[in-house]
């Protein structure tokens, strides 16, 4: 490949340079979301989980003649270092969209710009996006060491942003707000670890009382005596061994922490837990939450995610369409191409996650009757 055809590869040079300040603050918050997705597992649950109900397509070209080659491009379109298909490159790219609110890649043309060698996802945190001379333009400048250099070749650049404010060109990305959930979250769950560290490990507390002046005399030789054999006690239960500990006069032996309870955090947990789902527009039942649901609920829930990745997947539709054109273009057909997309169904999905439901509520029927 050659290095000035291919402005998103990381050895790239080109041409031109300047300086761009008009960064939004937000965008520097790239290392938070990807943060918040690897600490908190449901998060990476849920993105992944609508990347995979976006479904597949048919590309479907006007020039029936071109069909069979579409076809085959889609299916073997080389993916950056490691993927392959048109549909990979679309996981990536989507992932980048709903994570960080943009997704950018490239057409990567061969060094005779006669056909396309392949796809690149590129890092949207190394691209600035500024408008260019006239409204419908768009200018991407690649950050380096020397500073932003200007990409020779828009027309290869892939950009799509997350619901942009109006006027702005910059996404939102789909976990904005859910940092501060997640980090209320995660101090919950450390609570319960350092908790389970003091009164999960079951302590005791062994106290000798003298009962009278005799014991007192002696007091100080028989609790190193005590100690001692409660110790070797304690080691020996490790090795399976069971001893038992004999004593004379009055001693107590208590479990320390043991008239505490456990805070509950079930409430807790379950508040944030919805907060954090409803950003993310995905049902409890697909997540393996055993809530309170009804079938009515369930349906509803179903219905208004359809809706969701209905846009999701008008997002992407420019992207697959630029990317097929592209194609058709470096082979001498101006054809029109059109996106058939499959069924969204997620009646499998909501019948297993019933299942799941009606096994968790028969399993706590059974354990309050016994």
């Amino acid at each position: 490949m050659h290095p000035e055809k291919n402005s998103l590869l990381p050895a790239v040079q080109t041409a031109g340079s300047r300086s761009v300040y008009d960064f939004p603050v937000y965008l520097y918050s790239y290392d938070l979301f990807d943060k918040v997705r690897r600490t908190v597992p449901i998060i990476d649950a849920a993105v992944s989980k609508l990347i995979r109900l976006i479904g597949s397509f048919q590309i479907r070209c006007s020039d029936q003649k071109q069909q069979q080659a579409l076809d085959n491009f889609f299916r073997n379109v080389p993916v950056g270092l490691t993927g392959q298909s048109v549909y990979s490159f679309l996981d990536s790219y989507l992932d980048s969209l709903l994570i960080y609110g943009n997704a950018v890649g490239e057409i990567v043309l061969d060094q005779k710009n006669s056909y396309i060698a392949g796809l690149w996802n590129g890092n949207i945190a190394d691209i600035a996006v500024v408008p260019g001379s006239s409204p419908m333009e768009r200018q991407y400048f690649l950050h380096t060491q020397d500073g932003d250099r200007l990409l020779p070749h828009p027309d290869r650049i892939l950009f799509s942003a997350l619901k942009p404010p109006s006027g702005g060109i910059y996404g939102i990305s789909l976990l904005q707000g859910i940092p501060a959930l997640a980090d209320i979250l995660l101090r919950i769950y450390e609570s319960v670890g350092q908790n389970f560290d003091r009164a999960g490990n079951i302590r005791y507390a062994v106290t000798y009382k003298p009962s009278d002046s005799s014991d007192f005399a002696y007091a100080k030789e028989r609790a190193e005596t005590i100690a001692q054999e409660w110790s070797a006690g304690m080691q020996a239960a490790k090795c399976g061994e069971i001893r038992d500990f004999v004593s004379v006069g009055d001693i107590d032996i208590k479990v320390i922490g043991a008239d505490s309870e456990m805070p509950s955090t079930e409430i807790p947990v379950r508040q944030l837990l919805e907060q954090i789902l409803s950003k993310l527009s995905v049902p409890p039942f697909l997540l393996g939450l055993s809530w309170s649901s009804t079938e009515r609920m369930s349906v509803q829930q179903a219905d208004i995610l359809t809706s969701e990745l209905e846009y999701y997947r008008r997002l992407l539709e420019p992207v697959i369409r630029k990317i097929a054109l592209a194609f058709l273009q470096l082979n001498g057909s101006f054809s029109e191409v059109s996106i058939l997309w499959d069924h969204i169904n997620l009646q499998d999905e909501i019948e297993l996650a019933q299942a799941r439901l009606y096994s968790a509520q028969a399993q706590e029927i059974e354990q309050n009757l016994n």
